[in-house]
């Protein structure tokens, strides 16, 4: 397995929930787990998560509060935006944005792309994208 440098490891209330969340509506693929800790490692796409249910010894620095991750949203480039997009609404999963075409200047050039913002049962941020 290959290792992305950076990773993001998410505190969760309910281990299950973010499972159902990550696995069986956004068609991530879980690589490893470790049901004691209440641990998962996930992919889709190159894209990687870490989710550990939250507990008193864990890394936290500050009270958890819903929603999590505010001020941050995690931007995932997904081979087929439509069907996770499609997914979510067929689930009547509520979207944080619709879909939408949005352009952004980068470097002297102008990058198109599909995108739509979805938080996850903990309240973290997905923008989900995919380039035109």
């Amino acid at each position: 397995m290959i290792f992305n440098k950076l990773i993001p490891e998410l505190t969760v209330i309910d281990i299950v929930k973010t499972k159902h969340f990550y696995i069986d509506i956004l068609g991530f693929t879980i690589e490893y787990e470790r049901e004691a800790d209440k641990f998962i490692f996930v992919s889709l796409d190159g894209s990687q998560f870490m989710f550990e249910e939250m507990h008193t010894d864990g890394w936290n620095v500050a009270t958890m509060e819903y929603p999590f991750g505010r001020g941050i949203n995690f931007s995932i480039e997904v081979d087929d935006i439509d069907a996770i997009y499609e997914k979510l609404r067929h689930e009547d999963y509520p979207l944080y944005r619709k879909m939408m075409v949005n352009e952004y200047e980068v470097a002297d050039n102008c990058l198109e792309q599909k995108e739509f913002l979805v938080q996850d049962p903990d309240g973290y941020l997905l923008r989900f994208t995919k380039k035109s």
